[in-house]
């Protein structure tokens, strides 16, 4: 087993001919190298952003959403059936046209009502605006913060000495909060796109420590760099979207779009992946560790590809309309008012001491 393993890290797999393990030994002179032991460092380091994040959102994130006005809208629950609730745990949340027929005979209601009882059902189970809100802050709050840290340590990667104390802290921090995003992946906001997100954290985790690792320092700042430009702004424009500031959102997610397509699409490709594809092989042979690394970024920038169409696409939906689409996957907020007012209605509320008589008029921002 112990042999296998050192086969595994042999440095003819990870480095250029004529350069090892042995090249990142700290010296005497007092030049430090990065070194495989330090990876452990980002463990506790996620333990303490599980910890942290939940502090954060009840103390700092709950209070800013009350600030701005986010509020979770009346939800009409679904009524207690345990043959549709089986049905829904077990099968689907989404019944096909058959399978709402069957279920309909099965439980003597119409096949409208076994559909509105399952888009209660999901509505139940569908995160509040609130929950949405906090995450968005945290995130928002670390993307923000990392951005203008990656700025620092950029400056000091150009300095002579292998590593700089910044350098360290900048990419443990970063790591271990991917890390925390993947433990905590499972019980976030559900999205379209979740497939995707845990390919990115995965992919992120291994390039992020694959860079550290064989001392790509320089080229690992400015990925990391690259993709925290964007993110700040994209959960900005979620927050601004729960607190209903819809001109706002729209303004904010115009500015990410540019700035992700910049980054992502323009000089991540075109200059960093270039650099790290073209350069090497001017100066040695390909060699494994070299197709790692860049099949890591090739696997990224497919990810970047895949979300751009989506960006593009929204962009192009709401600025005819003034309307944001949001990635969650979630219901329309619309039929769920128009059932808590039909509620109402049915049950005698009444409005300034009148029944309501017409509630089709729509909100425009």
């Amino acid at each position: 087993m112990l042999s296998r393993m050192s086969e595994l890290w042999a440095d003819w797999i990870w480095f250029p001919e004529g350069h090892g393990w042995a090249d990142f030994q700290d010296r005497s002179d007092g030049k430090v190298f990065p070194q495989m032991s330090d990876l452990w460092t980002t463990l506790p380091i996620a333990l303490c952003f599980l910890l942290v994040r939940p502090l954060f959102e009840r103390t700092i994130a709950g209070p800013l959403a009350a600030l701005l006005g986010v509020r979770d809208k009346p939800r009409v629950c679904a009524s207690a059936n345990p043959t549709l609730e089986s049905y829904f745990r077990s099968t689907s949340k989404h019944p096909s046209q058959s399978s709402l027929e069957r279920l309909s005979k099965q439980t003597g209601v119409s096949v409208r009502q076994v559909q509105r009882w399952f888009r209660r059902r999901r509505n139940q189970d569908r995160p509040s605006k609130v929950k949405k809100f906090q995450e968005a802050s945290w995130r928002f709050t670390f993307y923000l913060g990392a951005f203008f840290a990656g700025l620092a340590v950029l400056v000091d990667v150009s300095k002579a000495l292998p590593l700089l104390p910044s350098q360290y802290w900048y990419y443990m921090i970063e790591l271990g909060f991917y890390i925390s995003l993947l433990f905590s992946v499972a019980s976030d906001v559900k999205r379209k796109d979740f497939k995707e997100q845990i390919v990115h954290h995965v992919a992120t985790i291994s390039l992020i420590g694959f860079s550290w690792l064989v001392n790509y320092i320089r080229a690992g700042t400015l990925i990391m760099l690259v993709h925290d430009a964007a993110d700040y702004l994209m959960e900005s424009a979620k927050m601004f979207n729960y607190a209903g500031w819809k001109r706002t959102c729209n303004l904010i997610f115009t500015v990410f779009a540019a700035v992700f397509i910049i980054t992502r699409l323009v000089i991540l490709p075109f200059w960093i992946i270039h650099t790290t594809w073209v350069y090497p092989l001017t100066l040695y042979p390909p060699f494994f560790g070299f197709y790692f690394f860049n099949g890591l970024l090739f696997v990224l920038q497919a990810l970047h590809v895949f979300w751009a169409a989506l960006i593009i696409r929204m962009v192009m939906k709401f600025l005819p309309a003034n309307v944001y689409e949001r990635s969650d996957r979630e219901e329309s907020e619309s039929e769920e008012e128009n059932e808590v007012i039909k509620e109402k209605s049915t049950n005698g509320h009444v409005q300034n001491g009148h029944i309501p008589l017409n509630n089709n008029h729509r909100k425009i921002d």
